[in-house]
Order: C-alpha cells, then sequence, then structure tokens
C-alpha cells in the first residue's frame, strides 16, 4: 500500500498518559510514552521534532486531546479522529497497539480529519455553549419555581403565560414580603394580563407558609445570577467576535426562526468559512441534521440520524420551531406539507435542515435572505396541489369538474 507520509505519529490520549508512536519510510517504529502535564506535553513535541515529524493524528478523548492540540498545533499538522472509524480488532487492544495503529492509518492516508476549528473561534464556542447551559439552567430554575408555587396552591402559570414576567415577579415578591390580599396582589397586573384580573384573583388564593417564602426567595436569587451571568456572556461574546462574524449574524437574524443568539450560536459552531465544506449537503451530514444511510442487500434498514454536533442540532431544532410558526413563510409551508405525512417531528427536522441550508449559502455568499413564500410549493407544482384539493372534496361526497379560466 501505497505510503502518504515520510514521517509520521500516531497518540494514543488519556487522562493521564500518552502512547506515541512514530514511523519513518524506511520501515522503523518508534514507541515513548509521555504524561500529561504541560511540561510533559512540551518534551512530547520536542521528541517529535527530533524525529522529523510532520503529521500527527490522535482520536478525540473527551477533553483529554485539547491540551495537546492547543500545545502542539503551531508546529505540526494536526488531524483529530471519530474514535468510532479506528477501532481495532476486538481482544487485541492496548495503548502501544492503539497507537501503533493509528501512525499506520495515517501513514497509508486512511484517515478523515474531524473538524477543529482555529483558536479564536473554538473560545468563542466555549463562550456560547456556557451560556446555553446557563439559559438551560434557568428554565430548570422557572420549573422549581413553579412547583413550589403548587405545592403552596397558587396557580399563577394557569394564568399567566410568563410566571417570571414583569406582573408575575412582582406577585410572587409580594408573596415572599408576606402579601396575603389576593385583591392586592392581583391588581399588580400590567399591560394585557389585567385582562385577566378575576381569574387572577382566584389563582393568587393559596396558602403560603414560610418555608415557601424561603424556598421562592432563594430561586428567585438564583434566577437573577443567572441573568447577570448570561448578560455578562453576551457583552464578552459580542466583544470576541470579528466584524466579519458580527456581519453574518445579522444576516442570519433576518431569518424566520434566527435572533441574535441563535445566529451567534450558529456562527461558533460552524463559523463563517464555508469553503470548509464543499456543499450545503455535507454540512448537514457533518451537523448530523440529516437522515443515516443504512442499507443492505437493496432493502433500506433504517435512516435514523446521527448524533453529531449537538449543539449545532438544539439550536436548529429550536429555530425549526420557531420558523414553523411564522405566517406566511416558506418554512411555515414546509413543516404543514411534510406533517401531513411523516409526522411533526419529522417535519420539524425537515425544516431544521432547511435552515442550515439556508444559513450556508448565506454564509459562502454575502447576500440577503429573500423568502420563498409560502406559496412556494403551489407555485412549483400547481396541478399536484389541484389534484389533491379535489381529491379530498370527493372524499367529502362532492363531484367536481375543473375548469381552467381562459385569462
Amino acid at each position: 500500500m501505497q505510503k502518504v507520509y515520510a514521517h509520521c505519529a500516531g497518540l494514543d490520549v488519556h487522562k493521564d498518559s500518552v502512547a506515541a508512536c512514530v514511523r519513518h519510510d524506511d520501515g522503523r517504529e518508534i514507541i515513548q510514552t509521555f504524561g500529561t502535564t504541560s511540561r510533559q506535553l512540551l518534551r512530547l513535541g520536542d521528541w517529535l521534532a527530533e524525529q522529523s515529524v510532520t503529521n500527527v493524528a490522535m482520536e478525540s478523548t473527551g477533553v483529554f486531546w485539547k491540551p495537546i492540540w492547543n500545545l502542539l498545533e503551531d508546529r505540526f499538522a494536526l488531524m483529530l479522529v471519530n474514535a468510532q472509524h479506528i477501532k481495532r480488532v476486538p481482544g487485541r487492544k492496548t495503548d502501544v497497539s492503539d497507537c501503533q495503529w493509528i501512525a499506520q492509518l495515517l501513514e497509508h492516508g486512511l484517515l478523515t480529519a474531524s473538524f477543529v476549528p482555529l483558536r479564536p473561534q473554538r473560545e468563542l464556542r466555549d463562550l456560547t455553549r456556557s451560556r446555553t447551559q446557563m439559559l438551560h439552567d434557568r428554565s430548570r430554575l422557572l420549573s422549581r419555581i413553579q412547583k413550589v408555587l403548587e405545592d403552596a396552591n397558587i396557580k399563577l402559570s394557569s394564568v399567566a403565560t410568563d410566571v417570571l414576567g414583569k406582573s408575575g415577579r412582582m406577585m410572587i415578591e409580594a408573596l415572599i414580603a408576606g402579601e396575603q390580599d389576593a385583591d392586592r396582589m392581583a391588581d399588580l397586573a400590567r399591560a394585557q394580563l389585567r385582562k385577566k384580573i378575576p381569574q387572577l384573583r382566584e389563582a393568587l388564593t393559596g396558602r403560603v407558609t414560610s418555608h415557601h417564602r424561603f424556598m421562592l426567595r432563594s430561586l428567585l436569587e438564583q434566577v437573577d445570577h443567572l441573568d447577570a451571568q448570561v448578560a455578562a456572556f453576551d457583552a464578552r461574546i459580542e466583544e470576541v467576535m470579528s466584524p466579519l462574524e458580527r456581519e453574518a449574524v445579522n444576516r442570519l437574524d433576518a431569518v424566520p426562526g434566527f435572533d441574535q443568539r441563535t445566529g451567534q450560536n450558529v456562527i461558533a459552531e460552524i463559523g463563517t468559512d464555508m469553503s470548509r465544506f464543499p456543499t450545503a449537503h455535507h454540512l448537514a451530514s457533518w451537523a448530523g441534521i440529516c437522515p443515516g444511510n443504512h442499507e443492505s442487500a437493496g432493502k433500506r434498514r433504517g435512516g435514523r440520524m446521527r448524533q453529531a454536533n449537538r449543539w449545532l442540532k438544539a439550536a436548529l431544532t429550536q429555530s425549526a420551531w420557531a420558523a414553523s410558526r411564522t405566517r406566511r413563510s416558506y418554512f411555515h409551508a414546509q413543516l404543514n406539507r411534510i406533517s401531513q405525512r411523516r409526522g411533526r417531528k419529522r417535519a420539524v427536522i425537515a425544516v431544521a435542515h432547511s435552515l442550515l441550508v439556508v444559513a450556508y449559502h448565506l454564509l459562502d455568499q454575502p447576500v440577503a435572505y429573500t423568502d420563498l413564500g409560502v406559496d412556494f410549493f403551489d407555485r412549483i407544482s400547481p396541478e399536484r396541489k389541484a389534484h389533491g384539493l379535489v381529491h379530498r372534496l370527493e372524499k367529502m361526497g362532492y363531484k367536481v369538474t375543473l375548469e381552467r379560466d381562459a385569462a
């Protein structure tokens, strides 16, 4: 088999050790084990340089590969590989044999590199992912607040859409302060919620004890702390983003279902340089937002999606739900069209795929977003639409005769 690299190395990475195997074009193979402290990793880099190594491959083992990548990325051509793609023969697995196997596959060019962005984008990813986790924590705190209110038989969530909105927050703070008069608490309602004052009087009549007040006070303090942290991360993300990334976020913000935060999350995951993905379909496959392939003997066994990038997939799925509720948009029509035959959940994934394709083209070419319109499918296939409508009327017992307008 042809050798692609003359001097290369394979690393088997663990929490406390790294097994390294260097292969040369003359058949020599040298193996050595190093620690994972900074000093040991720098010694690993010096040893690889002494061996004239140009290319290094390693498995994506948890987060243990990151410090190695950070210290060696400026000295060698690094390649991160999915561990599922390079499994060894069962029963013959050791740290030494693993690094030998990785080096051998790399030497013959049989490895496919995973996408590892540059350091600025990796840091932006850390910020957006941490912010997403904090928003999830805030949602969990909201659920715990609602449980405490239910325990006190306060049915505020049955009347107010947002328990922690301006009106709901004032009512909860009144409860914490010891207020027991439901009429005075209901009168704290603002804007559209004032139309529901009679329902609020009923909902705010409960049995609130000192224990409930303590729990609500503690949970609100945690919510306030998280809100401050999210605001700090928002400011930091804006600070570290480049002008090109900010411009890309503004273009994505025009797409139904996207907002500034979603645009920032998408940019952090895929970047602004679409040349690394040959087509939009390659990007969708990398993101795991398209059906999988499992075919044998001419039979399709299934199309379950891969896990892939769960952060990007979650952001796109959330945006797909929002986009499908945008009236007079292509995505609203797409969801209705697919959900009739495939179900609503599959339709949402299809909308998420379309959103990612749109994002790819907006980032690949600096153009403004133009919606295809809610009547897009009717315009591309009017005969099919007419046939479907006639079929529905015939099932209802009508006899339909169609005549095309002469105009």
